[in-house]
């Protein structure tokens, strides 16, 4: 089985499959502690991880049919982060969730690439409950989550730190 991942584009960006030209930018991306403050247990990836988390992101669209994808500046053509639907194995819900790179924070491409992404769950995948799983102090994603629309409707503990869950309604 193969799947072909999707292509999105939006105004300023492309959603797209990662590729094995992606490994070095992305592994910065991850070693960055402000971009991993947020993710799993807060800690930065070395390189061999983010290869490893990589190839979890690939399988997760052969296993799933559906996934995160690599954010690339349509611009200057560079990987600026990943965003996209998330449903590993034990998950509290289907996610869509979102990382940036430091210099690609605060440019609004965080709300252009989610918007792709929910229209996408919604049209696409017929999802209609749809989560963000945000740690509270994540105030960024938090504007983010809730300028869709979202609500805080709960938490759950992930990766030892207690997580907010936030549900988006069925108009965003």
């Amino acid at each position: 089985m193969s799947v072909v991942v999707p292509r999105l584009e939006t105004l300023r960006l492309v959603l797209r499959a990662f590729s094995p030209s992606d490994v070095e930018p992305y592994a910065r991306m991850m070693a960055d502690p402000e971009v991993c403050r947020f993710l799993g247990d807060g800690k930065p990836l070395d390189r061999a991880d983010a290869w490893r988390q990589l190839t979890q992101i690939i399988g997760h669209w052969e296993l799933r049919g559906f996934g995160l994808w690599a954010v690339e500046e349509r611009e200057t053509r560079q990987l600026v982060g990943r965003i996209g639907c998330y449903e590993p194995e034990g998950w509290p819900g289907f996610e869509i969730g979102y990382a940036l790179a430091r210099e690609a924070c605060g440019r609004g491409f965080a709300r252009e690439g989610v918007a792709a992404a929910l229209a996408y769950a919604r049209r696409e995948l017929g999802r209609d409950d749809i989560i963000s799983l945000i740690r509270p102090a994540n105030r960024a994603s938090i504007a983010v989550a809730e300028h869709f629309g979202a609500r805080r409707t709960g938490d759950v503990e992930l990766f030892g730190a207690m997580t907010d869950v936030y549900t988006y309604p069925l108009s965003a």
